[in-house]
C-alpha cells in the first residue's frame, strides 16, 4: 500500500495510522502522515521497527532536529535521545502532564518516539488536546486568556531524579509564550501552559498566578480531551507539542523501559 488507513483513537485526540512501512514510505505518504499529526494531535504507527538513521530520516522530513540538551543521548547517534527507566525507579521521565521544549524561545515543533525495550505491563502515555481544551473555555475565560503571556522555565529539571542532566550550563533563562496561542501551520487556538515548564503569568506574582494556573491543568487534561497511547513492540508516536501534552505512565516498577526520542525544532509562538 502507499497509503495509510487512519483510524481515530478518541474524540478530540489521536489516530492510529497503518499500512505503510515508514523506511519506504512515498513522499505522497510522508505528506499525508503530516496531515494527520495536525489534524489529531498525535498519531501512532505500530509494527515500524525503526533503524536510529531511519528516526533520524523521518525526523528530519519535519524540520531540523533538536537535541535535546537534559537527555542522554544514544552513545552511537547523539542526536537520538534515550527515555529509559531502570527497574529500580519508582518514578518515570515525563510523568506529569507537560509539553516539550514549551521552556525554550521557539519550542519543538514535534517529538518522535520509537519503542525499544517494553514492560510486560503499563508504561502506557496519555495526550490532551489543547485545541479541544481551548474550544471548550468559557468565552469570558477565554477573553482574559488572549491578552495573557506566561513564563516558562527548565527549571524544574534541577531537582529531577530520573536520569536527566541537571549541569548548569544546560540551563537557560525563562521564556515568554501566549497562554492561548495560534497553531503555527493551522492557526488552531490552544491552551499553552503546562504544569512542568510554567511559573507564573506575566505581571502576575507566582502567587497570584497559582489558583488559576491549577485551575487550567486540571481542565485542559480532562479525560474527555484525552486518549491514551498502548505501546507495542516496534510502534512509533509522533505529537505535536503545541496541539498536545502527555503524561507518561509510572505504573511498572521492577521493570525496564527504554525508548528512543527525537525532537524537531519549532518556532516561536503567536497569540491566537
Amino acid at each position: 500500500m502507499t497509503n495509510w488507513t487512519i483510524d481515530k483513537m478518541a474524540g478530540h485526540c489521536g489516530a492510529r495510522l497503518t499500512g505503510v512501512r515508514l523506511e519506504t514510505a512515498t513522499q505522497s505518504a510522508l505528506e499525508q502522515m503530516r496531515a494527520a499529526l495536525f489534524e489529531h494531535g498525535v498519531i501512532v504507527m505500530p509494527d515500524q521497527h525503526l533503524s536510529p538513521e531511519a528516526h533520524i530520516t523521518l525526523a528530519e522530513f519535519f524540520g531540523p532536529i533538536d537535541v535535546n540538551r537534559f537527555f542522554t543521548p544514544v552513545a552511537t547517534h547523539p542526536m537520538i535521545a534515550e527515555v529509559r527507566t531502570t527497574p529500580e525507579q519508582a518514578a518515570v521521565i515525563g510523568g506529569t502532564w507537560h509539553t516539550d521544549h514549551s521552556y525554550d524561545a521557539a519550542p519543538a515543533m514535534c517529538s518522535i518516539l520509537s519503542t525499544q525495550t517494553l514492560p510486560p505491563f503499563g508504561g502506557d502515555t496519555h495526550f490532551a488536546s489543547m485545541s479541544a481544551a481551548c474550544a471548550a473555555l468559557s468565552p469570558g475565560l477565554r477573553k482574559m486568556l488572549n491578552g495573557v503571556q506566561a513564563w516558562h522555565s527548565d527549571g524544574s529539571f534541577a531537582d529531577s531524579k530520573v536520569g536527566i542532566d541537571s549541569a548548569q550550563d544546560a540551563f537557560r533563562d525563562p521564556v515568554l509564550h501566549p497562554a492561548i496561542i495560534k497553531h503555527p501551520v493551522t492557526g488552531a487556538p490552544c491552551v499553552y501552559v503546562n504544569g512542568d515548564f510554567t511559573t507564573h503569568f506575566e505581571g502576575w506574582s507566582v502567587e497570584e498566578s497559582a489558583p488559576l494556573l491549577a485551575y487550567l491543568y486540571a481542565f485542559v487534561t480532562q479525560p474527555i480531551f484525552t486518549a491514551r497511547v498502548v505501546w507495542e513492540p516496534g510502534m512509533v508516536a509522533i505529537w505535536d507539542n503545541r496541539l498536545v501534552q502527555h503524561y507518561a505512565t509510572a505504573d511498572y516498577s521492577g521493570h525496564a523501559r527504554l525508548m528512543h526520542r527525537i525532537t524537531v525544532q519549532g518556532v516561536p509562538l503567536d497569540p491566537a
